[in-house]
């Protein structure tokens, strides 16, 4: 073990209560590590993605941001950028945003919002396609259509009873890869008073249900903003910890915002 330490903030993403929302390490570089060792780190940490930042110097952004699940690194996340913005924004109350530049999504930004942030990601467009053989692997309830894009997957339901009903084989969406399978439902007589809820299952990432996946909801804002016919609208993500956002259509991003919470600060011996 080195003597190099690294500022570490364990973050619940999207939500105003600690134990709710998404679990997100940040931790802040001062140069990037080997992949290796990033991958090291997001396996010891074992949440659905530790964020690391890296100052930028080309003047792109304010920050370079990667995200590591236990098991791979990951093109975009929305849950764990929040959190990165939460942290930089927290330390300074009299700042008002945050950017990131990152390999595979462009620039994000966070910014502050009253108690809460606003996070700005692309818009993820799905279309009509067949997915047949995942269909009976997400559970007994029957989805009646299903839009795909990409690694995003969304399976439309009758009811939010019919998404909560689903059991997943898990091992048999694994062997699909790093996709997301999005399962959704109007919110009509849930008890989060949403206009749409949803559960993700990535575990071919290594995350079997996630808590709350704002890079799902890049996908869902498109999606259900034709099906609403309006731009704004909320959302639950019916996980087991729960997750709430508010999602809105602006040309080709997507807004979605949220609350944060620091549940632990501290350092992060590096091996």
């Amino acid at each position: 073990m080195t003597d190099s330490k690294v500022p570490y903030f364990h973050v619940d993403a999207f939500t105003t209560t600690p134990m709710k929302g998404n679990q997100a390490a940040v931790m802040m570089l001062e140069a990037w590590l080997d992949d290796a060792t990033l991958q090291a780190i997001g396996a010891e940490n074992m949440f659905a993605e530790t964020a690391f930042l890296v100052p930028d110097h080309t003047g792109a952004a304010d920050f370079e941001l990667r995200w590591f699940t236990p098991a791979v690194e990951v093109a975009m996340c929305g849950h764990a950028t929040l959190a990165s913005g939460h942290v930089v924004l927290a330390k300074d109350p009299m700042r008002g945003r945050v950017t990131f530049a990152t390999r595979q999504a462009g620039i994000l930004e966070v910014v502050r919002d009253g108690e809460r942030y606003v996070l700005s990601l692309p818009a993820m467009e799905t279309a009509p396609a067949p997915f047949d053989e995942a269909l009976p692997l997400l559970g007994s309830a029957v989805a009646h259509e299903v839009w795909r894009g990409g690694e995003y997957n969304i399976f439309f339901y009758d009811s939010a009873a019919d998404v909560l009903s689903l059991t997943p084989d898990f091992k048999a969406l694994a062997s699909y890869g790093d996709v997301q399978f999005i399962a959704t439902a109007a919110g009509t007589g849930h008890a989060s008073g949403a206009d749409v809820v949803s559960r993700v299952f990535v575990p071919g990432a290594g995350i079997d249900e996630d808590a709350s996946t704002g890079s799902a909801h890049a996908a869902l804002t498109a999606f259900w903003a034709k099906r609403l016919g309006r731009a704004a609208f909320s959302a639950h993500q019916a996980s087991a910890r729960g997750a709430d956002f508010a999602c809105r259509l602006e040309g080709d991003r997507v807004l979605l915002g949220g609350a944060c919470v620091t549940v632990v600060e501290g350092l992060f011996r590096l091996p």
